[in-house]
């Protein structure tokens, strides 16, 4: 599910799991194995891509709404660790966004350091509330340090879904390029970083991103158990249902 380069001292997770990169369970453990033990492998940034036109669809509902409680529970444990590793890498992280990056898809590059997205016609989007979950506090969190409060309201309470353009234009992604360069030049950034002073570099690094630490180094057990009930309340389990439904009749159609 993760095809893993080496490119001298960065390293290249790309998700591999077709048709769209959704995020299992299995998926979001392994993305958390990687992201963690690459440091101790010597790499000394990641670069975290997915597939030419599409980056991640985010969790895959379908799959998720077979599960019981406590496998969900489990899930939103995995995934919120998953984003702590991201948050409080002690290497830089840069997102290669390829393509469709949505819900928990536009979630992971929030915590990278950059994020370098393509051109063309596709949308990236924290569209949660869209299928009926409201936006967990962290993700907001997250968001909002990227494009400020006001920005995050919209795009969070609308549950909106935007063009590569206009994320370019609030911050919700660094620069675009054309696709076939978009890892290129995610590790090109990567490795500008890697060319500075290292001990300052990282200092620095690490007091700009202070934020991001202290946000991981509270319990989310709280907030975590509100999570899974909105996850199991009528109303998201009967508006993922549809959209599950929606989406197979359309590909049977």
């Amino acid at each position: 599910m993760i095809r893993t380069t080496d490119h001298g001292a960065v390293r290249e997770l790309q998700l591999n799991r077709p048709p769209a990169n959704a995020l299992s369970p299995d998926l979001i453990i392994a993305l958390r194995h990687a992201v963690e033990s690459a440091p101790q492998d010597g790499a000394r940034a990641l670069v975290i891509s997915g597939a030419p036109g599409r980056f991640s669809a985010g969790l895959d509902i379908p799959l998720l709404l077979t599960l019981d409680r406590p496998a969900i529970a489990a899930l939103w444990r995995d995934f919120y660790a998953l984003l702590a590793a991201l948050a409080i890498s002690p290497i830089p992280i840069t997102a290669a966004i390829t393509g469709h990056a949505t819900a928990g898809g536009a979630v992971l590059p929030l915590f990278c350091d950059y994020r370098v997205a393509s051109r063309g016609e596709w949308k990236l989007g924290l569209n949660e509330v869209q299928v009926g979950l409201p936006l967990p506090p962290v993700i907001f969190a997250g968001l909002r340090r990227l494009v400020g409060a006001h920005q995050a309201e919209r795009l969070a309470v609308g549950g909106l879904l935007i063009a590569p353009d206009e994320a370019a234009r609030i911050g919700l992604v660094d620069e675009l390029i054309p696709l076939d360069q978009v890892v290129s030049r995610a590790l090109e950034w990567s490795r500008g970083l890697l060319a500075l002073p290292v001990d300052a570099m990282a200092a620095t690094r690490r007091s700009a991103r202070a934020d991001l630490f202290e946000l991981f180094a509270s319990s989310f057990d709280m907030e975590l158990e509100q999570v899974n009930t909105m996850w199991w309340s009528p109303e998201a389990q009967t508006t993922l249902r549809v959209l599950v439904d929606r989406l197979a009749r359309k590909r049977t159609g």
